[in-house]
């Protein structure tokens, strides 16, 4: 999701973080491209999205597209809703390890793998090694030859 500048100097970093890690249902990917185009309350999209409206209320505050009318009613367009899914839903960008790599759970990211050592299972191979940032450590499955 896409967020301008001006946006994210009027939230502040935590909010944009906030609206780049909404961690959306499987049922409300699958279900939200068939709302309809017109007005819904909170209290409807649960019904549809099958999510309590409390959650939908959330999502507002992390940009979901909504507005409000003269006497305050929080109203959400089922078109920029499933839009908004559709944006949020996307998968993030993932890099493939390289050569003598192996991923830290400790540190979250790829490391080099430090004196691995290679442990033969049938066809497969496991690599374990240290990380060099945390020193906990760390694995790598793989295939021989």
């Amino acid at each position: 999701m896409s967020i301008s500048n001006e946006t994210a100097v009027a939230l502040g970093n935590t909010e944009v973080q906030a609206i780049a890690t909404v961690k959306l249902p499987h049922a409300v990917i699958v279900r939200a491209p068939g709302l309809l185009p017109m007005l819904y309350t909170p209290v409807e999209l649960e019904r549809e999205l099958t999510v309590p409206a409390r959650t939908v209320r959330e999502w507002v505050g992390r940009g979901l597209p909504h507005h409000r009318d003269e006497r305050g009613y929080l109203w959400l367009d089922g078109r920029q809703v499933a839009a908004w899914v559709k944006t949020v839903s996307q998968p993030r960008p993932r890099r493939q390890l390289k050569e003598g790599e192996a991923y830290c759970f400790h540190c979250r990211q790829a490391v080099p793998l430090v004196n691995p050592i290679r442990q033969p299972r049938g066809k497969q191979l496991l690599l374990q090694g240290v990380c060099p940032h945390c020193e906990h450590l760390i694995y790598r499955g793989g295939r021989h030859g």
